[in-house]
């Protein structure tokens, strides 16, 4: 396991250089730059800002200058929040993003599993379509869709809830649900396909043959093959999750990374955007590997260190 974990870990050097090589370029190709929108302001003070951060020089001497940086954990001072680096920014993003992120998950597992084993219980009744009528519903529309129309409906028109902000129980209630909604439809899927295939297994036949009560079954016999695939889809959500997370954030107005991320981007902040690609990158590999990990746990017959 220890080999395998080395493996993983030595791995992810070449896909954040990857990754930092091809944001480093990219963000350069959009128009204009990251002093452009500020007051004009002399010849010579407007050279020394670029000469600070070595935006006079050619693109391949900047990556040399970037990468070098990176390598030792600075990603540089923002070009847009003065006073304040790139890491600065994460740390005090960070909490909000993980946090929003955490409850989504845990969110879209318990509710998610929950229909999934409602609907395959009552396969081909009205439960079940109704199940899936509404997990369908939840995968087609975006999250920059549902969100602000939660916000119409529970913020504006009924005014249940707070249409903004972070840190009270009722402020995180919508963003949550908004993150959590396709990823809720989507393990109500997964759940419902994988128990429907593992009730019709042999050996679930023959727990009920037994005279096994369908709950003790359910937990002690049917779980386990069942929330395995789920176990694995939590690597993709988290990726799906972080990007999900950048349009809420930015709507629902929280001080998370996502609206660093967004606010960077309209004013060309490379570093702040670079930084924030970066952790984002690595933190999706992470948690990948976790997953791997997790999944193993759960199922003895997968080892690792045999590869």
């Amino acid at each position: 396991m220890l080999t395998y974990i080395l493996k993983r870990l030595a791995g992810t050097i070449p896909t954040l250089f990857i990754i930092v090589t091809i944001a480093f370029f990219m963000i350069r190709l959009a128009p204009g730059g990251p002093f452009d929108s500020e007051r004009q302001v002399p010849a010579e003070i407007a050279a020394n800002l670029e000469r600070v951060y070595h935006l006079q020089d050619p693109l391949p001497l900047q990556y040399a200058y970037y990468l070098a940086n990176v390598l030792k954990g600075d990603f540089g001072p923002s070009f847009k929040y003065q006073d304040y680096t790139v890491s600065e920014l994460i740390r005090q993003g960070f909490p909000v993003s993980m946090q929003l992120g955490l409850l989504a998950i845990l969110l879209s597992l318990l509710i998610g599993v929950a229909l999934g084993v409602i609907a395959a219980l009552r396969q081909n009744r009205v439960l079940d379509y109704l199940v899936m009528t509404l997990a369908m519903t939840g995968i087609t529309i975006p999250n920059f869709v549902m969100a602000p129309v939660l916000v119409l409906v529970f913020a504006v028109f009924l005014g249940w809830l707070p249409a903004g902000g972070w840190g009270d129980l009722k402020q995180m209630v919508l963003p949550v649900i908004a993150l959590s909604l396709p990823q809720i439809a989507t393990v109500a899927r997964m759940t419902r396909a994988n128990l429907i295939e593992t009730l019709n297994a042999p050996y679930i036949r023959t727990a009920k043959a037994k005279g096994l009560p369908l709950a003790h079954i359910l937990l002690h016999h049917a779980s386990r093959a069942t929330l395995l695939p789920v176990i694995s889809w939590l690597g993709p959500a988290t990726a799906a999750i972080i990007t999900g997370s950048v349009v809420v954030e930015q709507i629902f107005g929280l001080p998370g990374i996502g609206r660093h991320f967004v606010n960077g981007a309209l004013n060309r902040d490379y570093t702040l955007v670079m930084g924030v690609v970066i952790f984002y990158g690595a933190l999706i590999i992470v948690m990948n590997l976790l997953v791997d990990l997790f999944y193993a746990l759960l199922d003895p017959r997968i080892r690792y260190d045999k590869h």
